[in-house]
């Protein structure tokens, strides 16, 4: 037979093998959940959807399944109409207030940091970061001093372009970071620094890879796919990379700290850690540390670029709303 036959069977039966599983799991879990429509093999309930009008689509999902329904969607639970909402999100708040398993951040988290952290431990870190962060001017003036110094870095960039094409993906990106890494490093980095390239590179990546359609299916199968090749190695070397970066920071800030002048999160942490030092289950570690710090990195550059590439698409778009001539010679690429 055929090698290229050999190896097309082969696929054939790996593919019908996962499908078989992925329609098991979903029969064997099917009992726990809210009624809703049957789904298809392999499209789950995507024709029960209108794209073009998915509100209208649901509300009728719900006059005939209730205002809490499934649908296989991955898997989702739609809470339809004002009381569902109210009474999930606000009469049993605590109960939904939990991330669901992510397999591939489960990895490489373990459950440390803000962002999947569950229970008690997300509770203390979210109050610890909301009162070290307004410490630092979250909410106030200090730190819309900190972003305007920065827009001014920013624009002094924009004009080395002289006109001339760019791509502005990372020097919108840039900006943020730098803020961000302001107030948790103490730290301005230069445009064309190649410690803060690496830094922001990694970032864009992971969340680039995060998001593509492998990852995605990695989460579905992971303990059958984790062993072959594929971006899921390349996005855990990546964040131990990062973390690597954020531990070399937390080093030099603990042979430096002074208690009585914190500069910026990574003390106001250490010294967290210190006054819980005697408390055997404490939530403040080197390992929370670090994995909080990549949490505030990861959320924080991507979320503020995109609205920065976002806005300057619509300034493309409607000229006139600053007053610069509609037939400018600037070209921006790749946003």
């Amino acid at each position: 037979m055929d090698l290229s036959v050999v190896i097309s069977l082969g696929l054939l039966l790996c593919i019908s093998f996962l499908l078989l599983i992925s329609s098991w799991k979903r029969g064997f879990g099917r009992g726990k959940l809210p009624p809703g429509p049957v789904p298809l093999p392999n499209i789950s309930n995507v024709l029960q959807l209108d794209v073009k009008n998915i509100p209208k689509s649901l509300s009728m999902l719900a006059k005939e399944y209730g205002p809490v329904f499934t649908l296989q969607l991955g898997v989702a639970i739609v809470l339809h109409g004002y009381k569902a909402v109210k009474e999930a999100l606000i009469d049993h708040g605590d109960k939904f207030a939990g991330r669901g398993p992510l397999p591939i951040i489960d990895f490489i988290y373990n459950g440390l940091g803000i962002g999947v952290s569950n229970g008690e431990r997300w509770k203390q870190m979210r109050c610890f970061i909301l009162m070290a962060l307004k410490n630092f001017g979250m909410g106030k003036r200090s730190i819309e001093e900190k972003v305007q110094e920065e827009a001014k870095h920013l624009v002094e960039e924009l004009k080395k372009i002289r006109g001339l094409p760019c791509d502005p993906v990372f020097i919108l990106g840039y900006a943020p970071c730098n803020v961000i890494c302001s107030t948790i490093f103490q730290k301005h980095f230069e445009y064309h620094d190649k410690k803060f390239i690496f830094l922001f590179d990694l970032l864009e990546e992971n969340d680039k890879t995060l998001n593509s359609m492998w990852i995605q299916i990695y989460n579905s199968f992971p303990y059958l796919l984790y062993y072959l090749p594929g971006s899921h190695h390349k996005i855990i070397k990546n964040f131990h990379l990062l973390h690597e970066f954020i531990l070399e920071e937390v080093k030099e800030h603990q042979r430096t700290l002074d208690s009585s002048d914190p500069r910026d999160f990574i003390d106001y942490f250490l010294m967290k850690m210190e006054q819980e030092k005697q408390k055997p289950q404490s939530e403040f570690t080197i390992e929370n540390l670090v994995c909080t710090v990549s949490d505030l990195l990861m959320a924080g550059v991507k979320s503020i670029s995109n609205t920065l590439r976002y806005g300057l698409l619509l300034l493309l778009k409607h000229p006139e709303i600053t007053g610069y001539p509609h037939n400018t010679s600037t070209v921006f690429c790749s946003l």
